[in-house]
């Protein structure tokens, strides 16, 4: 189920005063050279968070412009092009990138291509250069659409009831979407421009407790996190890369990986106790499998008992993990240092892992909404930084003109 990662890290010395709020520098000790620097541009700081200065009204203009506003100069791949947008809306732009165009959004600064890969240029997250793993990701697929389709078999000649042999394929089709989200979506990777959050800048960052860097992206390496040598990205609370899934397991798919799991863990269960039930209960000579009948039910009882036994070993691994607060790799090298025992970690809530949502909407495939983003994925970056400063002033200059605060939330 797992593979390893090259989790080959540096620790580097990041230096942060609290009472210096002119000048934050953060520099990698690994010797990747980059240095990230605050500077006040207040022109530039509107820009990027998404409001122009000329947008602000005639009386308040002095007034907003005395607040201490700072921009983040960051070295990056990406395009430097800034399109301002509307006061209170977000609209994405076509420029260009280093390799070709993308489109950027200004309210979330994501860039968005039309291809595949796990780079941060990328638009659509799936992993192409693993090919045993799509291998095994494709057969995931063939299994679970077998035993759906040997169901619907059994029910038109009899041997099922339709009504179930429905329930059966639905859990089968739920499964598979949920596959479908783990293997497509972003596990958590850690950007270049990925900061610490204000969190970390007041619990660490001091030279008796530095905050790691990771040698082979050369970006900071949030608590937890891995480099997986497979997808080549940081992965924020990665738990292991699974070949099932052609995809790391991390803070960003876990909600999919864990349905993925329970309805599988279902097929199986369900599908165990129909046939058993026809086989040890039914007595009637129309419900008995024939033939290519026979067989089938064969293949399907067998691969069901695997699923069974595969998928409560790994529900049971992943509870552990929620309980204790410990992913797999970490364990797994606490173990080999023979400091599991000493290991204290507080329990990741539910609500970090499926979302504030209803409950309900846990039952589903859906990407799950954080309360607190910055702090589930350890990390924060300079946009979302400088819009929550922005908010903040905004909020100040213009509550006086009756303005609330959900028109000033971005």
């Amino acid at each position: 189920m797992m593979r390893g990662d090259d989790d080959i890290e540096n620790n580097g010395n990041f230096t942060y005063n609290p009472s210096d709020s002119g000048a934050r520098q953060r520099r990698a000790a690994s010797g990747s050279g980059q240095q990230y620097s605050y500077s006040s541009i207040p022109t530039q700081h509107a820009q990027q968070v998404g409001y122009s200065p000329n947008s602000y009204d005639s009386d308040l203009k002095k007034k907003s412009t005395s607040h201490s506003t700072s921009t983040l100069n960051t070295p990056s791949q990406r395009s430097s092009v800034c399109v301002p947008a509307s006061f209170f809306s977000s609209t994405s732009h076509l420029t260009e990138g280093p390799n070709q165009p993308f489109y950027r959004d200004n309210f979330n600064d994501q860039p968005f291509s039309c291809d595949f890969g796990t780079g941060e240029e990328n638009g659509i997250w799936m992993n192409t250069s693993d090919q045993a793993g799509t291998i095994m990701a494709a057969l995931v697929w063939l299994l679970l659409g077998y035993s759906a389709w040997t169901f619907t078999a059994l029910a038109q000649f009899g041997g099922v009831p339709p009504f179930l042999s429905e329930a059966y394929v639905m859990i089968c089709v739920l499964a598979l979407a949920s596959h479908a989200k783990t293997t497509f979506t972003d596990p958590g990777s850690v950007p270049q421009a990925a900061v610490p959050n204000e969190q970390m800048r007041r619990e660490m960052g001091t030279p008796d407790q530095p905050l790691s860097m990771c040698s082979q992206c050369q970006t900071f390496k949030p608590p937890h996190s891995h480099h997986c040598r497979i997808c080549n990205r940081c992965i924020s609370r990665m738990d292991h890369h699974c070949p099932w899934m052609n995809n790391c397991v991390g803070v960003g798919n876990m909600k999919h990986f864990i349905l993925f799991l329970v309805y599988t863990f279902a097929c199986s269960v369900f599908s165990l106790l129909l046939l058993g039930w026809n086989y040890f209960m039914c007595l009637d000579e129309d419900c008995t499998f024939n033939g290519v009948l026979t067989q089938l039910v064969r293949a399907v009882t067998v691969l069901s008992i695997g699923a069974l036994l595969f998928t409560s070993s790994m529900i049971m691994n992943v509870t552990f993990g929620l309980m204790t607060g410990i992913g797999t790799i970490d364990r797994l090298k606490k173990k080999a240092n023979n400091s599991i025992a000493e290991a204290i970690e507080d329990p990741i809530p539910l609500k970090d892992v499926f979302g504030i949502g209803a409950y309900w909407t846990w039952l589903l495939p859906i990407d799950p909404l954080f309360e607190d983003h910055d702090r589930v994925l350890g990390y924060s970056t300079p946009q979302r930084l400088l819009r929550e400063e922005m908010r903040a002033d905004l909020t100040k200059v213009y509550s006086p003109c009756g303005l609330s605060k959900d028109m000033l939330s971005l």
